[in-house]
C-alpha cells in the first residue's frame, strides 16, 4: 500500500509542474489578491489600526490570503480525479491491487502539496510590500503545518463531494458554492468583530478563520494560538477520515 500511495502521490505532484499554466495560476492568483486587494484597502487599515492590530493591511492580509488559498486547492484534486475517470486511468489502476482509498489519499495529499507551493511566493511578495517576518523555525513549522491541515481538510471535502461524479463542471460548481461563503464569513480578509451575529456564529466554526488567526498571531504578535492549531488538526483528521470512507464506498470509476 505504501509504494502504491507514494507512486500515485508523486504523480499528482509532478502533474502540477508539468503544466506550466496550472503552475502559473497556482502561484500568481494569491499574489494578485495580496497586491490588488491589499493595496486597495491599505488606507482603511491605517485609519482603523486599532481594529486590524496593525497599520499595514498587507501584514494583516497575508495570513488570510494564504488561508483562502488552501481552500481552493481541493478543486484541482477533484478535477484530477474526474480527468482520470474520463480517460480511463483510474480503471486501469483499479485492475491492480490498488484500492479506492489509496487513490483518495494520493489525491488529497497531492492537492495539499500543490497548495504549499504558494507559500514561499506569498512570503516573498509580502516582504516586498514591506511586511517584516521574524519567526523562529518552530513558529514557521507551526504555521506551515496549520496551512497543510487546512489544505488536507478541504481537499478531502472536495474529493468526497465529487466522488461519484464524472462531469467536468462539478468541481467548479462545488468550488463556487463552498468558496465564497467560507471566505467572506471568515476572519481572512477583515476582522470578524464587525460581523452581524449570524456571521459570527459561522466564523466561529469556519476553519479559514482559525487558519488566518493562527498565522496572524504569529505575524503580528509572535505567539502561537494552540486552540486554532488543535482545531485545524481535528478538522483535517475528521475530513480525511470521512473522505476515506466515502471514497471506499461511493467512488465511481466511470
Amino acid at each position: 500500500m505504501r509504494s502504491q500511495l507514494w507512486g500515485l502521490y508523486v504523480r499528482e505532484v509532478l502533474r502540477t509542474f508539468r503544466n506550466p499554466f496550472v503552475l502559473l495560476i497556482t502561484v500568481v492568483q494569491p499574489f494578485m489578491w495580496l497586491a490588488f486587494f491589499g493595496s486597495g484597502f491599505a488606507q482603511y487599515a491605517k485609519d482603523l489600526a486599532s481594529v486590524y492590530g496593525t497599520s499595514n493591511y498587507i501584514e494583516f492580509l497575508l495570513p488570510g490570503v494564504l488561508s483562502t488559498s488552501m481552500l481552493s486547492v481541493g478543486m484541482f484534486g477533484s478535477m484530477s480525479t474526474i480527468q482520470d475517470k474520463r480517460f480511463g486511468f483510474m480503471k486501469r489502476i483499479l485492475i491492480t491491487p490498488t484500492s479506492k482509498e489509496v487513490i483518495f489519499l494520493s489525491k488529497a495529499l497531492g492537492s495539499a502539496t500543490r497548495g504549499l507551493i504558494q507559500i514561499p511566493v506569498m512570503i516573498a511578495a509580502a516582504i516586498a510590500f514591506g511586511v517584516s517576518l521574524s519567526l523562529s523555525p518552530a513558529e514557521w513549522c507551526v504555521w506551515i503545518l496549520g496551512l497543510l491541515f487546512t489544505a488536507i481538510g478541504f481537499s478531502s471535502l472536495f474529493l468526497a463531494i465529487t466522488a461519484r461524479s464524472v462531469d467536468w463542471q462539478t468541481p467548479g460548481v462545488v468550488s463556487n458554492f463552498i468558496t465564497m461563503p467560507l471566505m467572506f464569513s471568515s476572519a481572512a480578509l477583515y476582522p470578524s468583530s464587525g460581523f452581524p451575529t449570524w456571521m459570527k456564529v459561522i466564523s466561529a466554526f469556519n476553519p479559514i478563520s482559525y487558519t488566518a488567526t493562527l498565522g496572524r498571531d504569529l505575524v503580528l504578535h509572535g505567539s502561537v494560538d494552540w486552540v486554532a492549531a488543535g482545531y485545524l488538526a481535528i478538522f483535517a483528521s475528521g475530513l480525511l477520515a470521512i473522505g476515506y470512507v466515502v471514497s471506499a464506498k461511493w467512488l465511481k470509476v466511470e
